[in-house]
């Protein structure tokens, strides 16, 4: 049984329709698009249409506007995504290099020796005055000011080194 209506016309100028969608820049996907053409339009219960040509290019058309629609939309999601920050790649990648930083500075800390390293906790940290840590650990407030000079600028240089 030879194909009639729509369909005949469908197979005798889908060469056409896939070049129509090549053009409009489908490119290696037209072959793909044309199928799906054929499968929109076949399942559609639809009476006589007067220029069967006419409304499968036009359905051609709408196909790829859904397409670059679909794309745009795409694009943007993406875009946004990634821009947000909420790409768990990212954000892990975050909290390992906070957590490498974090071992860093203990590490910089601890070979200043335990005076220096509790000065800078107790002043920088926990926020204790000077004069406090001063009178907590027996010193001067000289040494506490020096300890913590000496600290900053082991932070200031490691610092430089990243």
């Amino acid at each position: 049984m030879s194909p009639t209506g729509l369909e005949a016309v469908y197979l005798a100028h889908r060469d056409r329709l896939v070049r129509f969608l090549a053009a409009r820049g489908a490119g290696d996907a037209a072959e793909d698009l044309v199928h799906d053409l054929w499968i929109k339009v076949s399942g559609r219960p639809t009476g006589p249409i007067d220029n069967p040509l006419s409304y499968l290019f036009r359905a051609a058309d709408m196909l790829m506007i859904d397409r670059h629609r679909a794309r745009t939309a795409a694009q943007a999601r993406d875009i946004a995504w990634m821009e947000s920050g909420n790409d768990e790649t990212i954000a892990g990648e975050r909290v390992v290099d906070a957590r490498q930083e974090m071992a860093r500075v203990a590490r910089t800390l601890a070979s200043l020796g335990p005076r220096r390293e509790a000065i800078f906790r107790r002043v920088r940290i926990d926020e204790v005055p000077q004069r406090q840590v001063a009178a907590e650990l027996g010193i001067s407030i000289s040494t506490v000011e020096a300890d913590l000079r000496v600290a900053c600028r082991a932070l200031a240089a490691l610092k430089d080194e990243a």
